[in-house]
């Protein structure tokens, strides 16, 4: 199994569940601008979307997009601690918190490293964006995890998203649950192993 990643893209997601998982697995950077991977293949020839997280399952095989990655990884391994048990409710709360982090999350927080992007435009964005880490907070109060007690694959893509925050102007600390729910994930091991991995910590 391989992993194709940039770093501190939202390849990291993936990247600590699968530490989380102990899963073997291999990984190669992707260089997103000239859409060359660290060996100088084609990228798009892996994926023809042209963009991480690329899973390869198989020769031949990839997955891509990060809710189904984590999804299949957690499943692929039986772990329910990391993804509820398919067909539960618990199961349908988590996917419903992928889908809001993907769409809400992802997008708004994403779309603000695009540098053409009007000063007006950045403003509406952050303004929305903040209503939804503001929903977030609400969440986390007197939970460690967003769907819980328990770590899962939800938190490994929303810890990689609202880190973002740092570089795009977005303060996350002005939130105190999630202030302390990102130190919470951050110092998971799994987590830090695959931050040094990608160059994103020292060590």
């Amino acid at each position: 199994m391989k992993l194709y990643y940039s770093p501190g893209a939202c390849s990291l997601a993936p990247h600590i569940v699968l530490n989380e998982l102990g899963t073997d697995y291999s990984l190669e950077k992707v260089d997103l601008a000239d859409k060359k991977t660290e060996t100088g293949a084609n990228f798009t020839d892996v994926n023809t979307k042209g963009y991480v997280p690329t899973l390869e399952v198989a020769k031949d095989q990839v997955l891509t997009e990060v809710a189904t990655i984590v999804q299949y990884l957690a499943d692929k391994a039986g772990n329910t601690k990391l993804l509820p048990k398919f067909g539960s409710m618990d199961r349908y709360r988590a996917m419903e918190m992928l889908n809001f982090v993907s769409s809400e999350l992802h997008k708004g927080i994403g779309g603000l490293f695009n540098k053409a992007m009007p000063e007006d435009g950045k403003k509406a964005i952050i303004e929305r964006v903040e209503k939804r880490l503001g929903w977030v907070d609400a969440q986390l109060a007197g939970k460690p995890y967003l769907l819980g007690a328990e770590f899962s694959v939800a938190d490994a893509y929303a810890f990689t998203v609202m880190n973002w925050g740092q570089w795009v102007g977005i303060d996350i600390k002005q939130w105190p649950n999630i202030a302390a729910y990102m130190e919470r994930v951050g110092s998971r091991p799994a987590v830090q192993a695959a931050l040094k991995k990608e160059g994103l910590i020292g060590g």
